[in-house]
């Protein structure tokens, strides 16, 4: 029966918990650490000072991204089971779930048949549909905390052998230019995930990396650290 397929999505929210989480991830560690590595490189051109800000902030962040997302996700993945758990009510779940596929556009009679149906075949399936929640797919902060920890550490590897690698005098303006071009693509990736304008997304991302990276190297131009 067609009507019992309420509302199918396309991606479970275990994948779309994991991408949201690895693309934030990787945004936050191209940002964080190419701030950090600017700034410092703004002060000093000693290339030990500048990879042990940059190794820092890359260790730092990351735990602390991963970390944030654990608690994050484990709150709502707490918030999703709280919703599911009061199964026995079946006459209240079968009325709340005929007004819901009415609503969807099936018939009185349709609507009732195939609510008490899927009441009688499982009561949390059905108060999950209700919900808006997948019993069988509750979000995993374990997951989400890996995948921004490993997301994290793959951004911010950008920015950070970019101005380890290149000539003093190529240093910031290099690094510079490829956290843009890395900015654009997470921004395209993440606008693309959440179905939104991808060129706004590009463009929200590049300023706020930029406006991040001008801000620190201008405050690595007040010290100046002979090493």
């Amino acid at each position: 029966m067609a009507i019992l397929e309420l509302n199918p999505a396309d991606t479970t929210a275990a994948r779309l918990n994991k991408l949201r989480a690895g693309v934030l991830g990787a945004n936050d560690g191209i940002v964080s650490v190419a701030a950090t590595v600017i700034g410092v490189a703004a002060a000093t051109q000693s290339v030990p000072v500048i990879a042990t800000a940059g190794f820092a902030a890359l260790a730092a962040g990351a735990f602390s991204m991963s970390a944030g997302e654990y608690i994050s996700v484990s709150t709502q993945r707490d918030t999703e089971k709280v919703l599911i758990e009061d199964e026995e009510d079946h006459d209240g779940i079968r009325s709340r779930l005929t007004a819901q596929l009415q609503q969807d556009g099936a018939e009185p009679a349709t609507a009732a048949a195939a609510a008490r149906q899927m009441v009688t075949h499982s009561p949390k399936h059905a108060l999950g549909m209700v919900e808006g929640v997948d019993p069988d797919d509750l979000v995993n902060p374990w997951q989400a905390a890996i995948a921004s920890f490993v997301a994290f550490i793959i951004g911010a590897i950008l920015p950070l052998a970019t101005i380890l690698l290149l000539p003093a005098a190529a240093r910031i303006p290099g690094t510079f230019a490829s956290v843009l071009v890395a900015l654009a693509l997470t921004g395209y990736v993440s606008a693309r995930l959440g179905e939104a304008n991808p060129r706004r997304a590009m463009v929200r991302t590049m300023i706020g990396g930029a406006l991040a990276m001008a801000a620190t190297y201008g405050i690595g131009n007040l010290f100046d650290v002979p090493v």
